[in-house]
């Protein structure tokens, strides 16, 4: 009993920890980047390289769950459900809901590995749960029959503003794409809605015009060097 409360205790823990990213794909031109130095706060630049994991029959991507290395360091971007409240929305604050995507990411790995867990159906009894709960142990991805369906190295350059609390990033993968995001962070149950009003007002500071949503880079890597599993998330409209 004791271990089962401690449990629910910092699953608990671990779950307020969680953020929401709301954000929007656009493209950059040189217009949106001159404009973009003129309005924004430079934050720096940096490299990363990302590697992406699934089962061979796509059990995670086919769900919307991306389970991802990064710098040493595991992540999970699972999908959030609609804008908070029952209020109804205006056809334009639908049209900027459309245009965004939200995303809970998760960075603790017990709590990673048990989500992966629930949606495998992968049984594993305690003490190899224990075996397989630190970062540089990756035994636990051939237990749960993980590999790796993408690699690549994005360069990254972000702006602030801050009146809005909003960042962009400028994304040049080294597979030849190049992709701009507005993001704002929202904590798990916060006001989504404004997140959608602040990125739009953000887009139409930008000169963004456009009323599709933009593709990202796992649209493009996977297009081009995996079509069937492209294939299949589009077929469950997952891209």
């Amino acid at each position: 009993m004791q271990q089962q409360q401690l449990h629910s205790m910092t699953r608990l823990l671990i779950e307020r920890q969680m953020n929401v990213e709301v954000e929007r794909k656009f493209l950059c031109n040189a217009d949106t980047l001159k404009t973009l130095e003129e309005i924004g706060v430079c934050v720096g630049q940096r490299q990363f390289h990302d590697q992406y994991f699934d089962t061979p029959g796509f059990d995670l991507t086919l769900r919307d769950l991306w389970l991802r290395k990064r710098k040493g360091c595991w992540e999970l971007k699972c999908p959030t459900t609609g804008a908070n409240g029952t209020e109804e929305t205006s056809g334009e604050q639908s049209e900027a809901n459309a245009l965004c995507t939200r995303y809970m990411e998760i960075t603790n790995l017990p709590e990673i590995q048990l989500r992966v867990k629930e949606v495998i159906k992968e049984d594993t009894d305690s003490e190899t749960a224990k075996e397989i709960s630190s970062e540089e142990d990756e035994s636990w991805l051939s237990k749960m029959n993980l590999v790796c369906f993408a690699e690549f190295t994005t360069v990254r350059q972000s702006f602030t503003l801050e009146e809005e609390m909003v960042q962009i990033d400028l994304d040049q993968a080294d597979f030849g794409y190049n992709v701009g995001e507005i993001e704002v962070l929202v904590s798990e149950g916060g006001d989504v809605q404004s997140a959608l009003e602040k990125i739009e007002r953000t887009a139409q500071k930008l000169g963004l015009t456009g009323h599709q949503q933009v593709e990202g880079k796992m649209h493009i890597y996977l297009k081009r060097n995996h079509p069937e599993h492209y294939a299949k998330l589009l077929s469950e409209h997952i891209l």
